[in-house]
């Protein structure tokens, strides 16, 4: 007995030594490495183009239009496991909005802004860049409703829309956070937070979804501490989440009322910026992908999507994983991101 506690002991000893000497080997953690030239701006938001060694194979250039909540720095959170980096090694022509970090001076940008100003100025941007009509929007989450938006309002300036797991039809009862929304007073949310909902706040509530993740990541954290490559993918990913920007009051809160709570978009109630979305005037061809084991948006909000645009080219495509495995798992490397390019591809005419 005595002799195996010694060795428990010894055993235990070697590994906190070893991952002293792991933690003093990391200086910084950095994510969103991929080379990029900012090339226009407005307010908080930032279009970036990322850098070519060598001339795009592609015809028209991709706009990636990412959530307004966590940041896009998830689609390239390391150079071998980066969504963007594939997305460029494949020949794309790649632009990226970066919306930055609301303060309170934004409290009144509203979807009509994100959607009719910022979104359409980025597309014209590039539109006028490259002397083209249309150009490909590549969308994430919460991005993607509003490119769903934006390409419904706008579709003579879309030419391929690839939607990555989407909310769209709210009715949902299968996650937790679509039947949460339902009873909520956002009017108190927003105006109780002076018109910015903090980025901790929805944190916090992304983990009560889930509540035994964080069990599963002080394991993971444990099993790792010793392992500076194992340490570096979980630092990197806790980082990428403690950047959570804040979310401007009046965008919020029509997202959440008109979407989470009405459904207006299904039911083609939705007006933004005085103009009624109609999900039939989404014509450009779609390719609408969702996780099977997605909790935050479940397949069944977004599946619906593919009836309800007027779009006669349109696809769904089943990944099996979770909402972040979309973009960093293995599968995703090797899998989505080469199929998604393929799609593109057969239509870049």
């Amino acid at each position: 007995m005595e002799n195996k506690m010694i060795e428990e002991f010894n055993t235990m000893s070697s590994k906190l030594m070893k991952s002293y000497n792991t933690l003093k080997q990391i200086e910084d953690v950095d994510i969103a490495t991929s080379p990029k030239t900012a090339v226009y701006s407005e307010d908080k938001l930032t279009l970036y183009r990322y850098d070519r060694d060598t001339e795009a194979t592609f015809k028209t250039p991709v706009l990636i239009v990412y959530a307004l909540v966590n940041t896009y720095k998830m689609l390239d959170i390391q150079p071998d496991r980066s969504y963007i980096r594939n997305l460029l090694g494949h020949g794309l022509d790649v632009y990226l909005i970066d919306w930055g970090f609301p303060t309170k001076s934004d409290r009144y940008i509203s979807m009509d802004d994100y959607v009719n100003g910022y979104i359409n100025n980025c597309v014209d941007f590039i539109r006028k860049k490259h002397r083209i009509e249309k150009v490909n929007i590549l969308s994430i989450c919460q991005g993607g409703t509003l490119s769903v938006i934006y390409s419904s309002l706008y579709p003579n300036k879309v030419k391929n829309l690839v939607t990555h797991v989407t909310p769209v039809d709210f009715s949902t009862n299968d996650g937790l956070l679509f039947r949460w929304s339902k009873d909520m007073d956002f009017d108190l949310l927003v105006d109780g937070n002076h018109g910015l909902v903090p980025g901790s706040f929805l944190n916090e509530g992304f983990d009560m979804l889930k509540p035994m993740m964080k069990l599963q990541k002080q394991q993971t954290l444990t099993n790792s501490l010793d392992d500076k490559e194992k340490l570096l993918n979980f630092l990197r990913m806790e980082k990428w989440i403690s950047e959570s920007p804040d979310q401007t009051g009046e965008c919020f809160r029509q997202f959440m009322k008109d979407l989470y709570q009405q459904n207006k978009l299904v039911k083609g109630q939705l007006e933004v910026g005085g103009k009624k979305v109609n999900l039939k005037n989404l014509t450009s061809p779609l390719l609408n992908i969702f996780a099977t084991e997605d909790h935050l948006v479940p397949p069944s909000a977004t599946k619906p999507l593919n009836d309800l645009v007027g779009s006669t080219d349109k696809e769904l495509y089943s990944f099996k994983g979770g909402h972040i495995g979309v973009f960093v798992g293995g599968k995703s490397q090797k899998e989505l991101a080469p199929a998604v390019v393929e799609w593109l591809k057969k239509r870049d005419k």
